[in-house]
């Protein structure tokens, strides 16, 4: 991806706040997935299939998670290890979703579809996150 490209879906070509951004917006999706995993995980667990209490599970580590990305992309200049561990758990969480799917879990179709298109989404904040990294790292600021 290049540098015209982040700039233009960041809606800024200053590579630190491109990337804070792009923390702050998986945070608040995670946050969002969080929340409805807590407050709705019996009625979500029997739409897609999936037990509730992993779903509980998943959304109090998601909670924690959300949070300490937020408190990354609050900071005026995100530390590179906090964003690669970001990365790299981004990165963790997609492959893990499809090998689940793949290995162990049995969803409906509607839980088939979303275990895709979150590990999707989680993978494409990793590459955003990692080129904003990369951007950043090489511009002087």
């Amino acid at each position: 991806m290049s540098a015209i490209q982040l700039a233009a879906l960041a809606r800024t070509s200053e590579p630190r706040t491109m990337l804070r951004r792009f923390l702050a917006l998986d945070a608040v999706v995670t946050g969002a997935n969080a929340l409805a995993y807590l407050a709705a995980s019996g009625p979500l667990g029997r739409f897609l299939g999936v037990d509730s209490g992993l779903l509980l599970a998943l959304g109090a580590f998601l909670a924690v998670y959300a949070a300490g990305v937020a408190w990354l992309a609050a900071r005026p200049q995100p530390a590179a290890f906090g964003v690669r561990v970001v990365v790299e758990a981004n990165v963790a969480w997609a492959a893990l979703s499809f090998l689940a799917l793949a290995l162990w879990l049995s969803p409906t179709t509607a839980g088939a579809v979303w275990s895709v298109l979150q590990a999707v989404a989680v993978a494409g904040f990793a590459l955003l996150q990692y080129a904003a990294l990369k951007a950043r790292q090489g511009s002087s600021d």
